[in-house]
């Protein structure tokens, strides 16, 4: 009866609009009070706050954050896609192939899938439509190569739910790696397959000289060099997550000084952004928590369990019914609510059922990715067509072919899931 009106309360508050970092704080205290009064109530709510944000890892998010916003601050991303197209004009689709890769590059130094959507709203899209690219293929293709961001370290995502399961976060970060690059293949694989069917979805190529192609490279060197020193370092061991997530901070800092963008302008609006992003997603870990102890309190994870258990299910049978489960979600909720609401449910019982609770990470966040170029919410898509001022139709319309390869996809890697883990598996201890 207590989970019923908990739960309840919990549906009741997301469907008036209540935040949900407050909705399942409300919902978590009403539980945890009908169940053991105000004293267990206070007791935990004296407690969660300092547990939550205590950890040593969660260090890292105001330190990729601040990385984050010391890059977009140096303009360098619009630069990197110039670079990039230039060795890609050849190529059919090159400009495409050139967002993708972008993507997956501005995903190194971003952790954030709607930042990366809207950087590349305003550099790739016009240059796709100058040279004659259907305004629906471009902006799908900007779409989908924006939730990169959420795969390739450092991702806030993977951190996030590293922070909720007690993963370790410098293996999640390494095993979102592969599963990146595969996403970026199947980007540009979709594009030059609807290209071959329908080649006047772009009709002209740009072509570059040798000489414009390696003054071009200059660009590359403070992405590779970040990528580098915050993955490589983590992978080699030699420096945690948090460590590495300062030197990338540090490292970002540098490169902008450098660059001649660092005003103090630019530096304090990087600071605060970087607070109130980082308060933001405390102030969620906070509340996911105290809802988290309703759910131990109530023991609604071992009911389930016992549930698979008794019945006798097919592991993986289980696991397509939270795949679905996820994808109905991501049609209405962000990433970051779709991890707090599920995963101090769901996880136990992928535990129980015997699955590497890091391949369950990967596979979450690939699902979360799904989600958001999804109607009715697919934030990328509205970000796309706010930047752009197309109809919001003719960018879904653009991205579905890409979200039915990134289905395929998603499904070879929950039946192989040693592709995910085969570097986390390598990491230097």
């Amino acid at each position: 009866m207590v989970v019923a009106v908990s739960i309840a309360a919990l549906l009741i508050l997301l469907a008036v609009g209540c935040p949900v970092a407050f909705s399942l704080a409300i919902s978590g205290s009403l539980g945890l009070y009908l169940v053991g009064g105000m004293t267990l109530l206070n007791g935990i709510l004296l407690t969660a706050p300092a547990s939550a944000i205590g950890s040593y890892e969660f260090l890292t998010i105001p330190m990729f954050l601040l990385m984050a916003e010391f890059m977009i601050a140096s303009g360098v991303s619009g630069s990197l896609f110039n670079c990039i197209a230039r060795w890609t004009g050849r190529i059919p689709g090159g400009l495409g192939i050139a967002t993708a890769l972008t993507g997956a590059a501005f995903g190194a130094i971003s952790g954030s899938s709607t930042a990366a959507a809207a950087t590349l709203s305003t550099t790739s899209i016009p240059a796709m439509v100058r040279e004659g690219y259907e305004p629906s293929f471009a902006s799908g293709i900007v779409s989908i190569s924006g939730t990169l961001a959420m795969l390739i370290p450092p991702s806030v995502a993977i951190i996030f739910y590293g922070l909720l399961s007690g993963s370790s976060v410098a293996a999640l970060l390494i095993a979102g790696i592969i599963p990146g690059l595969l996403v970026t293949g199947v980007v540009i694989t979709t594009i030059w397959i609807l290209l071959f069917f329908n080649p006047a979805l772009a009709r002209n190529r740009q072509v570059y000289s040798w000489a414009e192609k390696f003054k071009a490279l200059k660009v590359s060197g403070p992405f590779l060099g970040l990528f580098m020193l915050v993955t490589g370092l983590i992978y080699l061991g030699v420096a945690t997550p948090v460590e590495a997530s300062a030197l990338g901070a540090l490292g970002a800092m540098v490169f902008t000084f450098l660059n001649g963008s660092l005003s103090w302008k630019n530096m304090r609006a990087a600071l605060v952004n970087t607070i109130v992003t980082s308060a933001m997603i405390g102030l969620i870990v906070i509340c996911a928590q105290i809802f988290g102890y309703f759910v131990t309190v109530t023991q609604i994870t071992q009911s389930l369990v016992g549930f698979v258990n008794g019945h006798d299910l097919s592991p993986y049978l289980v696991i397509f019914f939270l795949a679905v489960l996820y994808l109905i979600l991501g049609c209405f909720l962000d990433q970051i609510s779709i991890l707090i609401l599920t995963i101090p449910i769901a996880l136990p019982v992928v535990l129980q059922l015997g699955f590497d609770p890091i391949w369950f990470g990967i596979i979450v966040i690939l699902l979360a990715e799904v989600g958001m170029v999804t109607p009715p919410v697919g934030l990328n898509v509205f970000i796309v067509a706010k930047k752009t001022g197309l109809p919001v139709e003719k960018v879904f319309a653009g991205v579905w072919p890409h979200v039915f390869a990134h289905l395929v996809l998603i499904t070879v890697l929950i039946l192989v899931p040693s592709i995910i883990l085969w570097l986390p598996n390598t990491m230097g201890k």
